[in-house]
C-alpha cells in the first residue's frame, strides 16, 4: 500500500488513471444528477462541463501529486467550485443565481465535513434515483430516453453506447441533443413523478438498466468478455430502484434477481488466458454465493404481484442454471417450458435463439436445428454471430461437419468481441481436425 503524505495524499500515484477511470464510471452519473438538482434540468449540459472539468483536473493532478485521501469529496468540491465560478460568469440564472451559489458553497464544505458525509451521500442518491426517472420523461422517445440514461446517469461514451444500441455514433450524438433540446423545451423538472406517470418512468428505468447490463456483461467488442465495471453499475442502479419503496415493482426485484444471478457466474465465464468458458464448461466453485444469495432473494421479492413479465421468466430461467450443481444436472426441461412461456409472451429472435438451444437439450441437435432454421430470416440477426455459432454447434453434434464449418466461418465474419473471436476460431479448427 502507498504511503500517506501529511497533506492525506497518497504518495505513491502509479494507480490513478486507473482510480479516475472507475470513478468516472461509479461517480460522474451522480455528480452530473446532483448538479442538474441545482442548476435545473435546462442545464444538463452545464452539470455535464463542471463534472467533466473536475475529473479531467484529477487526471492531470493525481498522477503527480498522489491521490487524494477521499477521492470523491475532492472531485465533489472541485465540482463545486468549478459550477460557482460559471455562475458567477453566466447571468441565464437571474435571480436564482445568489440561491444556487449558496447551496454549491454549502455542498463544497460539507464535502470536507467527515460529520456530514453520510447526509450528502444519501442526498446524491436521491438525486440520482431521481436523475434517473429525469431521463425516462414521456416527453423523450424510448431511443432518446436510454441514450440519455446511458450517458448522463452510467458514464458510457458515445462510441460505448453506439455499441450497445447497434448504431453509428452519429445518430447517438443528434439523439443527445435532440433530447436535451426537448427537456429545455417541455422545462422538465427534476422532481419525481408520482401514480401511472411514475410507474411508466420505472418500466423505462428497468429496459435502460437491463441493456447497461446486458453491454457489460456480454462486451459487444474490445478484449473483454465481460466488462465488470458496467455489471457492477448496472446491479447498483437496479438496486437504487428496488430499495426505494416507491419504485420497487415486482418487475423490478425481477431485474436485480436476473443481474444477480448472471453476475454470479462472471468469474467463471473466462479463463486465466481471458477466454470464453461455456455455461456447461464452468467451474461452479467459481460462482459468486453472495451474488447467488441475492438473486434467489430478489427473485422471490419479485413473485409479490400477479403479473409474470419476460424479466421473471429469464431470472426463473437464470434460476434454473444456478440452481443445478453440475452442468449434466442441469433441467433443461423445465428450462424448455420457460422459453415457451417467455416466447409466447415475447418472441424476441434472441429468445427464440436460445429456445432453439434449450430444444436441443431436450430433443436432440436435429429438433433444436429445426426450431433454428425460421431466424435465419430475422433481420435484427442479420449481424448477430450467436445465430450461425449455434447452429454450427448443432451441425457438429449432428455429424454434418461441412456445413457446422461453413457456419463457424460465417459467424466469424460477424462482429463479437476478441475472446469471442478466439473461441469461434478453436472451434472450427477442432471440428477440421476430427474430420481429417
Amino acid at each position: 500500500m502507498a504511503a500517506r503524505s501529511k497533506s492525506g495524499r497518497s504518495t505513491g500515484a502509479d494507480g490513478a488513471p486507473a482510480l479516475i477511470g472507475r470513478l468516472f464510471r461509479t461517480e460522474a452519473g451522480r455528480l452530473i444528477a446532483h448538479f442538474t438538482r441545482r442548476f435545473g434540468p435546462s442545464q444538463l449540459d452545464l452539470a455535464e462541463e463542471v463534472v467533466q472539468d473536475a475529473l479531467v483536473q484529477a487526471l492531470q493532478l493525481w498522477p503527480y501529486r498522489g491521490v487524494p485521501r477521499n477521492p470523491t469529496g475532492w472531485l465533489y468540491r472541485v465540482a463545486c467550485n468549478r459550477a460557482l465560478d460559471v455562475l458567477r460568469r453566466r447571468s441565464a440564472f437571474g435571480a436564482r443565481a445568489a440561491e444556487i451559489a449558496r447551496a454549491l458553497a454549502r455542498d463544497r464544505d460539507d464535502a470536507d465535513r467527515p460529520d456530514r458525509r453520510e447526509r450528502r451521500l444519501r442526498a446524491v442518491e436521491d438525486d440520482e434515483l431521481a436523475m434517473v426517472l429525469m431521463c425516462c420523461h414521456p416527453s423523450l422517445t424510448r431511443e432518446a430516453q436510454v441514450t440519455l440514461s446511458l450517458k448522463t446517469v452510467c458514464g458510457l461514451s458515445v462510441g460505448e453506447i453506439a455499441r450497445a444500441l447497434l448504431c453509428d455514433e452519429r445518430s447517438v450524438a443528434q439523439r443527445l441533443v435532440r433530447a436535451k433540446r426537448r427537456i429545455r423545451a417541455r422545462r422538465v423538472s427534476f422532481e419525481m413523478p408520482a401514480g401511472r406517470a411514475l410507474a411508466a418512468r420505472v418500466e423505462s428505468a428497468v429496459d435502460v438498466i437491463y441493456l447497461l447490463f446486458n453491454e457489460g456483461y456480454a462486451a459487444s467488442s474490445g478484449d473483454d468478455i465481460v466488462r465488470a465495471d458496467l455489471c457492477r453499475e448496472a446491479l447498483r442502479l437496479g438496486l437504487r430502484l428496488a430499495d426505494a419503496p416507491a419504485v420497487a415493482t415486482p418487475r423490478v426485484h425481477a431485474l436485480v434477481a436476473l443481474m444477480a444471478l448472471h453476475a454470479a457466474r462472471a468469474p467463471a465465464r473466462r479463463d486465466s488466458a481471458g477466454d470464453l468458458v461455456l455455461l456447461e464448461d464452468q467451474d461452479r466453485s467459481a460462482w459468486d454465493r453472495d451474488l447467488l444469495a441475492l438473486g434467489f432473494e430478489h427473485l422471490q421479492r419479485s413473485m409479490n404481484g400477479p403479473a409474470v413479465t419476460p424479466l421473471h421468466l429469464q431470472a426463473a430461467i437464470a434460476a434454473t442454471h444456478a440452481s443445478a450443481p453440475t452442468a449434466d444436472a442441469t433441467d433443461w426441461r423445465t428450462i424448455l417450458e420457460l422459453y415457451d412461456e417467455l416466447v409466447a409472451v415475447e418472441p424476441s429472435p434472441v429468445a427464440r435463439l436460445n429456445r432453439a438451444v434449450a430444444v436441443a437439450k431436450v430433443h436432440g441437435p436435429r429438433a433444436g436445428l429445426a426450431a433454428l432454421s425460421p431466424l435465419a430470416r430475422e433481420r435484427a440477426l442479420a449481424r448477430y454471430y450467436l445465430l450461425p455459432a449455434v447452429r454450427g454447434d448443432l451441425l457438429a453434434r449432428a455429424g454434418d461437419v461441412e456445413n457446422a464449418r461453413r457456419a463457424y466461418r460465417l459467424a466469424l465474419s460477424r462482429p463479437c468481441s476478441n475472446p469471442e473471436r478466439r473461441f469461434l476460431e478453436s472451434r472450427l479448427r477442432r471440428i477440421v481436425r476430427t474430420s481429417a
